[in-house]
């Protein structure tokens, strides 16, 4: 709440009018936690003491409102959200497309046959110790360990990125919001609900913020500053008809942003939402931009591959850049204050140079799939990680944190 709301008679009236209505919430607090407030009514002459009170109370109600918003983990529920080829309207949507892509039958079986299982009932086998890290030079010293700040249920805590004030923003698929999570308390505040099946947040280098709607009628929305629909078709038909689904994201200072995940390459929707595909032959996932924003890196299954940016937006010179070895395959990336690539494999997060030089991988659990700088220097590299049975009530996430000497690039929150 603006406290200059409180310097006047009619502005703390203007304030609690807002408040009851639902237009001004109490900072961290849907609208619905204050919506008792009421119009102030007095007769009496205004004094500057009943300024005093009222402003007090004001800020008691706010206080009270974030109080109760940061919760740790064990206070927000999982939720059940379903991403696009989960949901029984899918073949409705399909049957309307030109050339229908096909069902994911055989997921859907898998995960059928996952829940049926009594092993996946309850919690995973925890983990065993993690490796300590080997040294990178100009990266990160060795013997450093990884240290979990978040830890949760589902699947949850996807497409990180770094705040200027230490914290991380995530978003959650189960769960449907995005949330902030501070890594010193291990607490967190749902700052959007309702993002149908978010699955990763970006925010340009002018602070526009977006999510990635991995749920039917999937497509990218923006948070802030005003929340609103970017892009949902791809030559006039729903995004559905491509085939694939949305799995990551990244904003660029256009107001335009690259999507990866959907059938048959790499995605650009432009500032006015006009989607076009670039690339051939990849089945893309992690993506992040260069620190100047000229070459766009995506991963391919275990090879990292770059485009040149032209200045529209639009991608050229398709070209395989590095090669994984610290997992299986690329996912969730982030770049340094040198331009230097850090992309999640599975197990690693493997770093190479702006030359495409590997430089070595930093080791960790099973099931790391995505990573991002963050703290207040961004000299801390925080990873997410999935285990446990997709799908299924064993299903975990955890934040995971690690010091560096590298410094994550600091004129974009990744």
């Amino acid at each position: 709440m603006d406290s200059r709301l409180v310097e006047s008679r009619e502005g703390l009236e203007s304030a609690v009018d807002l408040m009851s209505s639902g237009q001004l919430a109490v900072a961290g607090s849907p609208p619905a936690q204050v919506s008792s407030l009421k119009p102030i009514a007095c007769s009496e002459p205004w004094t500057d003491e009943m300024t005093s009170r009222i402003a007090l109370a004001v800020l008691l109600v706010s206080a009270a409102g974030i109080a109760a918003a940061q919760s740790p983990s064990s206070g927000h529920p999982r939720g059940s959200g379903l991403q696009a080829w989960q949901n029984p309207g899918l073949p409705g949507v399909l049957a309307r497309c030109k050339t229908p892509p096909p069902l994911n039958s055989e997921r859907l079986k898998q995960v059928a046959a996952a829940n049926a299982d009594p092993a996946n009932a309850g919690p995973p086998p925890e983990w065993g110790p993690l490796p300590a890290s080997s040294a990178i030079p100009g990266v990160i010293a060795p013997g450093q360990n990884w240290k979990v700040v978040w830890s949760w249920e589902g699947n949850n805590a996807d497409g990180p990125i770094a705040e200027e004030d230490g914290t991380i923003l995530f978003a959650n698929n189960d769960a449907s919001n995005v949330m902030k999570m501070d890594p010193a308390t291990g607490r967190a505040t749902v700052l959007y609900r309702d993002t149908n099946t978010g699955g990763a947040v970006s925010r340009s280098k002018n602070g526009t913020l977006f999510v990635a709607q991995r749920g039917l009628g999937m497509g990218i929305e923006q948070l802030e500053p005003q929340r609103k629909k970017l892009a949902d078709s791809y030559n006039g038909e729903p995004l559905e008809c491509v085939g694939g689904g949305i799995n990551d994201l990244m904003a660029d200072a256009r107001g335009g942003v690259y999507i990866s995940g959907l059938a048959g390459g790499v995605y650009y929707a432009n500032p006015k939402g006009v989607v076009s595909r670039y690339g051939e032959g990849i089945r893309s996932n992690g993506i992040i931009l260069s620190p100047d924003e000229k070459t766009l890196y995506v991963t391919n299954g275990g090879t990292l591959v770059a485009f040149d940016v032209m200045p529209d937006g639009t991608l050229t010179n398709q070209r395989d850049f590095g090669k994984l070895r610290g997992g299986q395959g690329g996912d969730g990336s982030a770049v340094d204050s040198e331009g230097r690539i850090y992309v999640a494999t599975g197990a690693s997060v493997d770093v190479f140079s702006p030359r495409g030089d590997f430089l070595g991988s930093i080791m960790g659990p099973r099931g790391l799939h995505g990573t991002a700088f963050g703290g207040r220097d961004k000299k801390i590299l925080y990873a997410i990680v999935f285990y446990g049975t997709w799908g299924t009530k064993s299903a975990r996430n955890r934040i995971i944190a690690i010091p560096t000497i590298a410094q994550g690039y600091l004129g974009r929150a990744k």
